[in-house]
């Protein structure tokens, strides 16, 4: 099935109204299939990168992922002593030596329809949700949350705990994008779309979403974004927690203040250095 079919079988399946939909149901999951197999072998990106530098996003792969919920039906799986329950439409991944992913035992998942390229290496215990795209070489630690759709770049470290938020609606919205060799802190999260430049630091416990204000201490500016253009952290920016004074009587009296993402500075040799935590990990690979 070529790409413009696909989508048009898209397209088509999710014009219909729920009930006709789910009466067809057997009719649309070969399409379902073949979608989610476009994008588990990364041939489909429900964000992919513009020669401008620009992201683009396809609504229509969102909506194809939604149709796998709608019509999928609740089944039991089993794999050795592991039991659980979920929809017939949205099974696991596995992943052969061929494919040269580390996907290391202890309570971790990788949902299908997500793609994993060779060379990363995936920490027990996470999660990367269905439509994720996780690029080469890229380390996902414990306790590291990657949601639906969520674009994450090549030589990405993504430490301890980071929750890398995920979207399927509003199908255009943009889902959170990390591009290449981007280094993500413990405990840091991204939502709403976020757009992570190349080569930036987010520290440990960083939190953005689509309208935090990031103040620039370097170039004197404050970053802000809004729920259609979520906020941009620019390349090679290093981001730490910062604190600013709540402006008002009573907070002034109780020393109140709201938590800041900073830039600081801008990477250098030196913290590249600082930031290569994972190439002995790797070498194997």
């Amino acid at each position: 099935m070529s790409l413009e079919s696909l989508r048009a079988q898209i397209l088509h399946w999710s014009s219909l109204p729920p009930d006709e939909l789910r009466a067809r149901r057997e009719e649309a999951l070969p399409t379902l299939s073949h979608l989610l197999h476009e994008l588990s072998v990364g041939r489909l990106r429900a964000a992919e990168p513009c020669p401008d530098g620009s992201w683009q996003t396809h609504p229509w792969i969102k909506q194809g992922i939604l149709l796998c919920f709608l019509l999928g039906r609740l089944r039991p799986y089993r794999i050795g002593a592991w039991r659980f329950t979920d929809v017939d439409t949205l099974s696991l991944r596995w992943f052969s030596p061929d494919e040269r992913v580390r996907l290391v035992p202890g309570g971790s998942a990788v949902r299908s329809g997500a793609y994993i390229a060779p060379g990363v290496v995936c920490m027990p215990p996470m999660y990367i949700n269905v439509g994720a795209y996780v690029d080469e070489g890229t380390m996902v630690d414990s306790h590291v949350l990657i949601g639906s759709c969520a674009q994450i770049g090549k030589r990405v470290h993504l430490s301890a705990g980071a929750q890398i938020g995920g979207v399927l609606e509003p199908p255009q919205a943009r889902p959170v994008i990390v591009e290449d060799e981007a280094f993500i802190g413990a405990n840091c999260g991204l939502f709403e779309g976020v757009l992570i430049r190349r080569r930036a630091v987010i520290a440990a416990g960083v939190q953005l979403t689509a309208t935090t204000p990031v103040y620039d201490l370097v170039h004197e500016r404050i970053l802000t974004g809004t729920p259609d253009e979520p906020v941009e952290i620019p390349e090679a920016a290093v981001v730490i927690p910062g604190c600013r004074q709540i402006d008002s009587p009573f907070a002034r009296t109780h020393g109140l203040g709201i938590a800041t993402p900073v830039i600081v500075k801008y990477r250098t040799p030196q913290t590249d250095a600082r930031t290569a935590l994972e190439t002995a990990l790797r070498a194997m690979l």
